[in-house]
């Protein structure tokens, strides 16, 4: 058992000499109390040297985990000063200082980065404590203004982990019920199972009063009770009076005063140290077994890792040419997995590796074609009249496709820089290694360049292609004669003599405007050539809801049997527009000329329409070969440069490796790389050795019962705390009859015989942890728990819940 608190302080060190802490919440003590509350002066007093720095305000504004170990020698050793002996305790106290202003400065800020400070010295119990910054309301200099909550969540950190015993110090000239100490274990800890009180300052209370009541755990009772300690007072430490000479004075002052001198021997500095090292101790059995749990758990989340590891042998050629072929495969492997979008380390922020490729294949891509296809505003070569439509048509034709040379091109250019990107993420994986990662980056990187010409020298193949012959018999092309501009439905009116008025299926092409019976189109009833017309707007009748536009004929013959123009109706005014909008391209233009766009106006009506026609065939030819193009150019861009490129990671890239250099340059290891496998193989035998020590370490020992519980709802009240012997609190409503006489033991409220923890030291003049003295003994106390009448002069005496005791006073 005495071998428990060595063992935590090394797996302490051990855990953070490697940068690692296992997620551990090794057991431990965190002492908590406010300002000069007394917290360093009870660690001095452990230590039996001065060696903590002293001052107003905040003073510990870093944790000090302070491991105490029993050893001959007298010297100090810090976690961040390995292997330097401090046998000074005031250099202890400088390099204190200065640790804490390397990382908070010097203007009073906090931080939670622990100092780790280990004492050896004959006069010391082994323990390990935790010396938290004090808790405070005011921010001080240029302290934030939130310190508090700082401070608060600091400990809180602490001492919300269920292996960690609270050391609550409070100062007894102050109010005990308000005490900050108390009041945060208790939130932590309800049950008080993990809290030990301690009461500093009793040599300071007013005169005529005393802590008895609180120190025999009577006033305001804790589980595990109080013990009271005097510390060398602010004169003493600034006339350096030795802590040897102040734990002596400690010792008469318990003894001489008439309110504690029959528990002198369960009070004071000795008793509270060897106190914390049995209850430490047998709180660190009890969390032995989740401990062990936990490490075990560790152990199995490394063996994976570290089975490479085990027999590494760096200059291992076998190892080397092993190492290299599992390289290649996994950069093949992940490559792969980034063009299909299956890998692990798929970026789901943005688009990347196959997403992005399919992306610029089905988005950018055809609206870069889209642009370039735009349509024809302008095709003035053909009203010259040199060129027969055919003539134009293909020349205009040809144009266009020769415009698809850029995005096609520049499509290549954008798949090209996404794989080069894709290449050095997959590389990443090999910067164990890193003229492995540069050597392979780089010929995969040239292969794929090398790629790229010959995939733009087919892409302008394909487009060649394209140009050699214009297939006008495609079967998707509109052709001269099928060109249709809009077909629909109109009512056609005709006076009443001539047939009247009727609902016929109008189609109009760019020659001509011909209506039939119905939407099959098989039986025609009039054909109407485009030459020669216009359009004019017509006043709906009286009682007419149609909207009405005219065809006239511009040399005055008639339009349709012995009509000079014909009326056409449409149920809204959109629908008529359109319709206007129709017969405009195909060369039907209104009456006033300044309707027709500037652009487009012409004296040749018959020229108007052939231009139409023209742009409207070019743009049906050109959305044949903009599918085409769009359909061929991800075809050729995959098997050309994607496939082709993971074809060669697989079969050639090895070959390429071995050719480009030394294979052991290239399978030299980076310093993060040898760097990692230390820490790795360091912490699984670290976790490995901390196994085996808790496995030697018998935990057989008998277990002490948790000490019962108290009423304690006292702690969240802020009611004052009266400092003098007479009590003055109620006794609780529900009190049952006295009783005399002695009772074979206290009783367990809530008894939980699987926590194991040393009973309260509430037994004055007996160690709780030793065999009670042979000293007289009152007569008649009544055993714990159980109230009793009490005499006239001390009524409402509240309960005392502690073990049956003998008393120096009688």
């Amino acid at each position: 058992m005495e071998d428990l608190i060595p063992l935590i302080n090394k797996l302490q060190d051990a855990f953070s000499s490697i940068g690692q802490s296992c997620n551990l919440d090794l057991p431990q003590i965190a002492v908590v109390g406010g300002q000069s509350a007394g917290k360093s002066s009870v660690l001095e007093n452990f230590v039996g040297r001065d060696f903590l720095p002293r001052g107003s305000g905040i003073v510990t504004r870093r944790p000090l985990i302070l491991q105490l170990v029993n050893n001959k020698a007298e010297y100090a050793e810090f976690l961040h000063c390995k292997g330097r002996k401090f046998v000074d305790f005031d250099e202890v106290r400088q390099e204190i200082e200065a640790e804490t202003d390397r990382i908070t400065g010097s203007n009073k800020g906090i931080s939670p980065v622990p100092i780790n400070l280990r004492v050896y010295s004959p006069h010391v119990l082994n323990l390990t404590l935790i010396d938290l910054p004090g808790m405070t309301k005011v921010a001080v200099g240029d302290q934030p203004p939130d310190i508090e909550h700082q401070i608060r969540d600091m400990i809180m950190q602490f001492i919300t982990r269920e292996s960690c015993l609270i050391l609550a110090v409070t100062p007894a000239n102050t109010d005990l019920a308000n005490s900050d100490a108390l009041k945060v274990a208790k939130e932590v800890d309800p049950q008080g199972l993990r809290t030990i009180g301690v009461i500093t300052k009793l040599d300071l209370m007013d005169e005529g009063t005393d802590a008895r009541d609180i120190l025999e755990n009577k006033l305001l009772p804790l589980r595990r009770g109080y013990i009271g300690v005097v510390n060398r007072s602010q004169k003493d430490i600034d006339g350096r009076k030795d802590i040897r000479a102040a734990m002596a004075a400690e010792r008469k002052f318990f003894l001489s005063h008439p309110s504690y001198r029959h528990m002198a021997e369960r009070m004071g500095t000795p008793h509270l140290q060897k106190t914390l090292n049995q209850q430490l101790t047998n709180h660190i059995r009890d969390t032995l077994p989740g401990l062990r749990s936990k490490l075990q758990s560790q152990l199995l989340s490394l063996e994976k890792e570290v089975e490479e590891y085990k027999n590494y042998r760096p200059d291992d050629p076998t190892r080397k040419t092993k190492a290299l072929l599992q390289m290649v495969q996994q950069f093949g492997v992940d490559f792969e997995k980034r063009i299909e979008g299956s890998g692990d380390q798929v970026d789901t922020a943005e688009l990347s590796g196959g997403a992005r490729i399919n992306r610029i294949f089905h988005e950018r891509f055809p609206f870069e074609l889209l642009i370039k296809f735009h349509a024809i505003k302008n095709v003035h070569g053909v009203r010259t009249g040199l060129f027969t439509p055919d003539l134009a048509f293909e020349t205009i034709v040809k144009k266009q496709i020769r415009k698809l040379k850029e995005p096609s091109l520049k499509c290549v250019d954008l798949v090209v820089c996404e794989l080069t990107t894709l290449i050095r993420k997959s590389a990443n994986k090999l910067g164990s290694y890193p003229r492995l990662r540069e050597e392979t980056e780089r010929i995969v990187t040239n292969y794929v360049r090398e790629r790229e010409g010959k995939t733009k020298d087919q892409v302008l193949l394909l487009i060649d292609i394209e140009l050699s012959y214009i297939n006008t018999n495609h079967e998707d092309f509109i052709g001269f004669a099928k060109y249709v501009i809009r077909k629909g439905w109109l009512t056609l009116h005709i006076s009443i003599m001539k047939g009247g008025s009727k609902e016929y299926w109008f189609v109009l092409s760019a020659e001509s405007l011909s209506w039939y019976k119905d939407e099959e189109e098989k039986e025609k009833k009039y054909m109407l050539p485009l030459d020669n017309l216009k359009l004019r707007d017509v006043e709906k009748g009286f009682m007419s809801t149609k909207h009405i536009f005219a065809i006239f004929n511009t040399e005055q013959r008639n339009v349709y049997k012995d009509l000079r123009q014909i009326e056409l109706a449409c149920d809204s005014q959109e629908d008529m527009d359109s319709w206007k909008a129709s017969f405009l391209r195909a060369g039907v233009y209104p009456e006033k000329d300044q309707a027709a766009p500037a652009d487009t106006f012409s004296m040749d009506p018959q020229l108007e329409r052939q231009v139409e026609t023209i742009r409207n065939l070019v743009d049906s030819y050109i959305g044949i070969v903009n599918k085409t193009i769009r359909d061929l150019m991800p075809k050729t861009i995959m098997h050309l440069m994607i496939n082709s490129a993971k074809d060669f990671i697989h079969s050639e890239l090895l070959a390429y490796l071995y050719s480009s250099g030394d294979q052991n340059s290239l399978m030299e290891e980076s310093a993060d790389q040898a760097q990692r496998r230390d820490e790795m193989l360091r912490m699984y035998h670290a976790i490995k050795e901390a196994l085996g020590i808790i496995g030697d370490i018998s935990t057989s020992t008998v277990s002490t019962p948790v000490p019962p519980p108290v009423n304690d709802t006292w702690i969240p009240e802020t009611s004052p705390t009266p400092q003098h012997r007479p009590p003055i609190s109620a006794p609780p409503p529900s009190r049952p009859p006295a009783v005399r006489g002695p009772t074979p033991g206290p009783p367990l409220l809530n008894p939980t015989p699987s926590f194991a923890a040393p009973p309260i030291p509430s037994r004055p003049g007996q160690d709780p942890f030793s065999a009670p003295p042979q000293i007289p003994s009152r007569p008649g106390r009544i055993p714990p728990g159980i109230p009793s009448r009490r005499p006239p002069g001390a009524p409402n005496r509240p309960t005392i819940i502690r073990p049956a005791e003998p008393s120096l006073l009688d």
